[in-house]
C-alpha cells in the first residue's frame, strides 16, 4: 500500500452538543469510554497510516495529549476557526498536504468497527451512505460511470456525506493548490472545504466508498450520544 497521512478537522466548537462541549472538544467526548477522535486514529493506523495531522481551534490545549500518546502525530492549529469556515482548517495543514496519498476526516465521528478503513482504495473517493428518498444534506451525484459530478447540499436517493474523504497523491495536489487559490482569490470566509472540491470536480477524478448505517456514526447532540452510549456521562465527568 503506498504512502498515506491523515488529516483530522478538530477546530470546531461543537455548539449542537453543548453543554457537555462547552467544557470538553467535540473531538474529545468519550463514546462507551473510548474518545471520538481516537476511534478514527486508531482505524487509520490499523490501516497502516503513519502520519497524522489534527487540526485544532476551540478548546486546543485538551488535543495536546496526543502527541505524546501516537508516534507520528502533529497538532496543528487553525487560528481562524472562529472567523472562517472550516476551508481554514485544510488551510492550516497545506504545507503537509500533497506528499502522499490522504484522507481528510472529520475527528467527531464514532467508528465502532475499524474495518471500515481496511478496503484498498484505487481512486481518490468520499465515503458515502446510500440514503433512500429527499434528504437535505450533503450529498454526491454521480454520472454513469460512477464518477462525482456535484458535491453539494440537497438530493434524492443518493449517497451521503459521512465525514471521511481520500485523495490519492495526484488529486490531492489538485486540492492544495485549490484550496490556496481560493484564498488568493478573497471571499473564502463562508466557503466548506468541500465547496473547493466541487468547484474543482473536473481536475479530480472522484468516487464513492460506500459504507453501511453503523460503520461510521455522526454525533450532533447530547440526546443522539445518550442514545448511543446511556452511561456517556461517566466517562465524561
Amino acid at each position: 500500500m503506498a504512502s498515506e497521512t491523515a488529516l483530522l478537522m478538530a477546530a470546531g466548537m461543537g455548539t449542537r452538543m453543548r453543554p457537555l462541549t462547552e467544557r470538553i472538544a467535540k473531538p474529545l467526548v468519550k463514546v462507551k469510554g473510548v474518545r471520538m477522535i481516537e476511534t478514527v486514529i486508531e482505524g487509520l493506523k490499523e490501516r497502516g497510516v503513519e502520519k497524522f495531522y489534527v487540526v485544532t481551534g476551540y478548546k486546543r490545549e485538551q488535543f495536546s495529549f496526543l502527541e505524546e500518546k501516537y508516534e507520528g502525530l502533529k497538532i496543528l492549529e487553525n487560528t481562524e476557526y472562529e472567523t472562517v469556515n472550516n476551508i481554514s482548517s485544510v488551510k492550516a495543514a497545506l504545507p503537509f498536504i500533497g506528499d502522499t496519498d490522504l484522507f481528510i476526516c472529520e475527528a467527531d465521528l464514532y467508528i465502532p468497527d475499524h474495518a471500515v478503513f481496511q478496503t484498498e482504495l484505487l481512486h481518490s473517493c468520499y465515503f458515502g451512505r446510500m440514503v433512500k428518498g429527499y434528504s437535505d444534506d450533503w450529498v454526491f451525484e454521480r454520472d454513469g460511470n460512477g464518477r462525482i459530478t456535484r458535491v453539494g447540499k440537497g438530493g434524492a436517493d443518493v449517497y451521503n456525506m459521512v465525514g471521511i474523504s481520500f485523495f490519492k497523491k495526484a488529486d490531492a495536489q489538485i486540492l492544495k493548490t485549490a484550496i490556496a487559490e481560493a484564498y488568493e482569490k478573497g471571499g473564502y470566509e463562508d466557503l466548506f472545504w468541500d465547496d473547493v472540491v466541487n468547484d474543482n470536480l473536473y481536475r479530480l477524478d472522484l468516487t464513492v466508498h460506500p459504507v453501511n448505517d453503523k460503520d461510521i456514526t455522526e454525533i450532533d447532540s447530547e440526546a443522539e450520544l445518550k442514545l448511543i452510549d446511556p452511561d456517556y456521562i461517566k466517562y465524561n465527568e
